[in-house]
């Protein structure tokens, strides 16, 4: 299974060779157009894992046995960028349906109803389980506005359609979880910044971001089948897959899929030199050192990577670096098309990043300022006012800072925290 079409075309070209002499045949060799069920004839079959599972949901909705496809059964699957399959997108259904009953204006009215809400008096936000709880305030008011006496009586539609309204208006921020363009509400990857266009939220979510950004609503959908990632991969008889950052999810991948983590040495010794991190007591201060650091490693003719963990904050820091005169470029889920011209042109040698929530994520961010030996070296910058350090490790790190009286402009730099900080992403 593989992330993206062009990468199945491309790995088959590589591990060709190997297969061959097995004697097997690797049916998409030369890239010719052949039929589903050809392709799954075939000794092995590279493709998407989304292909994989939809044509599963279709073969079990089928009719007659002709018109299934995955007719060999399900026994050795490998899978590229495992991590990124098997446990970020573990828990995404795969869903075949059809178009529901209209209802736009009800997500309208909801929406403008949340939007009436204040945050603490009417709801309370749960950060750390992504979640909203309406207050007894915050009820009476709705039912107020909405003319309803009491929406936990009879027919509980209502209370669905607000819970989705004020979730949309409070833990889904536009070019942070999504961005709008062309009109529609596209989802963001939270681990790789990339745009997932026809992905859509279920339940009514992402029509109730649609209707929070006054968007043309699409209509909800009627599930016919549904299968997530994880369930699909663990009907396979034999299991296996590859990626650089394994390690840090070797407790889930036994649990879940009973895989075991191997490791295997770098081709060559690894010398990039990886920092401490700097912590700042406000997030202008990080950003303020991000940019000094970066107009450092500029004049000394050194190329520089810096991974933000949203649109938004991309552009924040790109604002700062123009103002400062530091010519960059900036790549995230706006315009990814030009993701493979920014790539070439970009150097290999730096990488100044702030924290991610996924430990994984950042030794991935990492691993782009210096691989297969080539020389480079990465710092994490953060600060107080972070939402991970915020919300899992403030007050250890703040308390810290509070004692050695640090202002504003001077980190903490110490193992310590970065030990702290670690320790929030596996919360």
């Amino acid at each position: 299974g593989a992330s993206v079409a062009y990468i199945a075309h491309e790995k088959s070209a590589i591990y060709d060779p190997a297969v061959e002499v097995e004697a097997v045949d690797p049916r998409h060799r030369h890239w010719r157009d052949v039929t589903r069920r050809e392709a799954y004839e075939a000794d092995i079959t590279y493709g998407q894992n989304s292909e994989f599972g939809f044509d599963y949901l279709r073969d079990n909705m089928a009719m007659d046995l002709n018109d299934q496809v995955q007719r060999r059964g399900l026994h050795y699957a490998i899978v590229d960028e495992a991590d990124s399959i098997l446990i970020d997108e573990a828990r995404t259904p795969l869903i075949i349906s059809s178009p529901a009953e209209d209802a736009s204006e009800t997500y309208y009215t909801f929406a403008r109803v949340a939007a009436q809400l204040q945050p603490e008096t009417d709801y309370v936000i749960e950060e750390k389980q992504h979640a909203v709880v309406l207050t007894e305030d915050g009820i009476g008011r709705a039912e107020k506005l909405l003319r309803i006496k009491n929406m936990y009586e009879g027919d509980v539609t209502a209370v669905h359609y607000l819970d989705n309204a004020v979730k949309a208006r409070a833990l889904y921020h536009k070019d942070k979880e999504y961005v709008v363009k062309d009109g529609e509400v596209i989802i963001v990857d939270e681990f790789t910044g990339r745009l997932m266009p026809g992905r859509r939220w279920s339940d009514g979510l992402h029509q109730a971001v649609e209707a929070k950004e006054n968007l043309k609503i699409q209509r909800e959908t009627r599930t016919f089948a549904t299968i997530t990632i994880q369930n699909y991969f663990r009907m396979y008889t034999k299991l296996a897959g590859m990626t650089g950052t394994a390690v840090t999810e070797a407790e889930e991948l036994f649990k879940v899929y009973k895989l075991e983590v191997t490791q295997i040495p770098t081709n060559k010794p690894m010398v990039r030199k990886d920092h401490p991190d700097l912590v700042y007591k406000t997030e202008q201060g990080k950003w303020d050192a991000v940019v000094a650091e970066v107009k450092e490693r500029t004049e000394a003719g050194q190329p520089v990577l810096i991974g933000t963990t949203s649109v938004e904050k991309s552009e924040r820091l790109s604002d700062q670096l123009g103002r400062h005169g530091i010519k960059h470029e900036v790549l995230n889920a706006k315009n990814h098309e030009r993701e493979a011209l920014i790539i070439a042109d970009a150097g290999q040698r730096g990488a100044g990043t702030e924290r991610h929530e996924a430990r994984r994520i950042d030794n991935q961010l990492r691993g782009r300022s210096g691989r297969q030996g080539d020389p480079g070296s990465s710092r994490f910058f953060s600060s107080l006012e972070d939402d991970l350090i915020r919300i899992f490790a403030s007050e250890r790190v703040a308390g810290l800072m509070a004692r050695l009286g640090f202002d504003d402009s001077t980190p903490i730099e110490s193992g310590m925290v970065t030990g702290a900080i670690t320790q929030a992403q596996i919360k």
